[in-house]
C-alpha cells in the first residue's frame, strides 16, 4: 500500500500553530513588499478586510478549508494577496490560519516576509525532512503560520506528483488545527505545477490582473483546471471605483476585490 493511502494513526499529533517556532518579519522588509495585513489600523489593509470577509463567508458556505491561490501569468500579484489576505484572516478567525508556499520555482513567500529558510516545503516533498512542523514559521503576535519553500528551477511537477504531496495535504486536511489552509500555487500557465497540485485541494481563487489578464486567459485557466472548483477571483491593480479612496502603490493605484467564481462564455 502507497504512504498516501495509508491511514493517519490516530494517535498522530496534531499539527498545531504553537509547534512553529516564531519568527518576527522585519519592519522594513514589511514595509518594502506592501504587506499591510498585519495591522488593521493602516488604511491600505481596508480592501483586504473586504477581501478576506467575503472570501470566508464563501468558504464557510461551500465548506472549503484547503485554497488554492492561482493567477493566469506571472506578475499577477498572486503571492502579494496570498500573503496579505492569510494575514487579514489570521487576525479575525477564531483558529489558526496557515499559508503554504507551493510555488517551487519562485518561492517568493520567505521573501516577502524577511525569512531566509534553509529548508522549506520542497524539502518534506522529496523527503529530506519528515516533520512539517520542523519548517513552519508561527508569525509572532499572529495566528499565522507560514510555511515556505526554498527555490528550486528542476522537477517541481514530480514532487507534487508524489506520495509525499498527497501525504502533507491529508495531514493538513485531517490533522490540523489551523481554520483556513491557503496555498500560493504557480501560475496556471507557467508549467502544470498548478493543475497537478490542486487536484487535492477544495477549490481555488483566480488572480486576474486588471491591466493584463484577459476574458480568454480567464476561460482558458477555468477550463484547464477543471474539475477543481474555482470559488472566486480577485481583480487585482483595479483602477477607479469603490477602491478610489482605497488605492496603494503597487505599481500604482491598486485594489484588490473579491467576486463569485466567474463564469466562462458558452
Amino acid at each position: 500500500m502507497a504512504e498516501a493511502d495509508l491511514p493517519l494513526s490516530s494517535d498522530a499529533k496534531i499539527l498545531a500553530l504553537s509547534d512553529l517556532a516564531a519568527f518576527t518579519p522585519p519592519v522594513s522588509v514589511i514595509r518594502k513588499h506592501r504587506i499591510v495585513g498585519f495591522d488593521n489600523r493602516d488604511a491600505r489593509a481596508r480592501p483586504f478586510n473586504l477581501l478576506r470577509t467575503s472570501f470566508a463567508k464563501k468558504l464557510k458556505e461551500d465548506g472549503h478549508r484547503l485554497v488554492g491561490i492561482t493567477s493566469a501569468t506571472p506578475a499577477a500579484g498572486k503571492s502579494f494577496l496570498s500573503m496579505n489576505l492569510a494575514s487579514s484572516l489570521a487576525r479575525v478567525v477564531e483558529e489558526p490560519v496557515f499559508l503554504v508556499d507551493l510555488d517551487i520555482r519562485r518561492a517568493s513567500l520567505a521573501e516577502e516576509i524577511g525569512l531566509a529558510p534553509e529548508r522549506g516545503v520542497d524539502s518534506f516533498l522529496d523527503g529530506s525532512i519528515d516533520d512539517l512542523a520542523a519548517i513552519g514559521r508561527r508569525i509572532e503576535g499572529t495566528t499565522l503560520g507560514v510555511f515556505p519553500a526554498v527555490s528550486r528551477a528542476r522537477n517541481t511537477a514530480e514532487l507534487l506528483a508524489g506520495e509525499r504531496y498527497m501525504h502533507m495535504i491529508r495531514t493538513l486536511r485531517e490533522r490540523s488545527e489551523a481554520a483556513i489552509i491557503l496555498f500560493d500555487l504557480p501560475p496556471a500557465f507557467a508549467s502544470d505545477d498548478a493543475m497537478i497540485s490542486l487536484a487535492q485541494l477544495d477549490g481555488y481563487v483566480l488572480v486576474a490582473d486588471a491591466g493584463k489578464t484577459t476574458r480568454r486567459h480567464v476561460q482558458d485557466v477555468l477550463a484547464m483546471l477543471q474539475p477543481t472548483p474555482c470559488i472566486g477571483s480577485i481583480l487585482n491593480r483595479y483602477r477607479g471605483g469603490l477602491g478610489d479612496s482605497y488605492g496603494y502603490g503597487y505599481g500604482g493605484p491598486e485594489y484588490g476585490r473579491y467576486y463569485d467564481r466567474p463564469e466562462p462564455e458558452a
